[in-house]
C-alpha cells in the first residue's frame, strides 16, 4: 500500500496514505470521529465558539480581537457568532497578559506553549471567567463547563488537567477576594 513520486497514493477510508520509502511498510489508519456537539448546552455552545476564535488566533498568531473582527464579518460561509461568544472573547483579550501569566505561574511544569493548543484555548477563556467574571458561588458550574467542553474536543488527560488548573486559579481567586 505505497505510492510513489510519479503516481498518487492509493486511497484508504476516504484519507490519502502518505508517501512511503519502504515498500511493503504498514500503515495504520487513525479514524477519527468529531465530537458530539448535538447533546451540548446552547451555553456550551456559546463556549466552544469563543473557544475557536482563541484558537484560531492562537494558531495563526494574531491578535485575538483581529481574529474576531474578521470571524464578525464572515456572514454567509457560517451561522453569526453569538453575543454571548463575543463577549467572553472580549474578556479574555481585555485580560490576556494576566491570564497567561496566572496560567503559566499556576500549571506547574507546563508552560503555556508545550499545552495542547485546544487546552490552551479552553484554559484562557476559563480563566477569564472563573478570575474575572464568575461569582464564587457559581465557579464550580463554569470549571465544570470547560471540563466537559475539554472532554470532548480534546485528549483523554485533558479534563483532569483543565480541571484541576482551573480549580487552583479559582481557589487562588477565592484567597484574594
Amino acid at each position: 500500500m505505497t505510492g510513489t513520486p510519479e503516481s498518487p497514493a492509493p486511497k484508504g477510508p476516504d484519507l490519502p496514505l502518505p508517501f512511503r520509502e519502504t515498500e511493503g511498510e504498514e500503515i495504520a489508519f487513525e479514524r477519527t470521529v468529531p465530537a458530539r456537539t448535538d447533546r451540548l448546552s446552547g451555553r456550551t455552545r456559546e463556549r466552544i465558539r469563543a473557544i475557536d476564535v482563541v484558537f484560531e488566533a492562537d494558531a495563526r498568531q494574531l491578535p485575538v480581537l483581529e481574529v474576531l473582527a474578521q470571524r464578525l464579518g464572515r456572514t454567509a460561509a457560517q451561522t453569526p457568532l453569538p453575543a454571548r461568544s463575543r463577549d467572553l472573547v472580549h474578556l479574555y483579550a481585555r485580560h490576556a497578559e494576566e491570564i497567561d501569566e496566572q496560567l503559566s505561574t499556576h500549571s506547574r511544569d507546563w508552560p503555556l506553549h508545550r499545552m495542547p493548543a485546544v487546552d490552551r484555548a479552553t484554559l484562557r477563556l476559563g480563566a477569564a471567567e472563573v478570575l474575572f467574571e464568575t461569582p464564587a458561588e457559581e465557579r464550580g458550574g463554569v470549571i465544570g463547563e470547560y471540563t466537559k467542553i475539554v472532554s470532548e474536543l480534546s485528549t483523554d488527560d485533558s479534563p483532569r488537567f483543565v480541571n484541576g488548573l482551573l480549580q487552583r486559579l479559582a481557589d487562588i481567586r477565592g484567597l484574594l477576594g
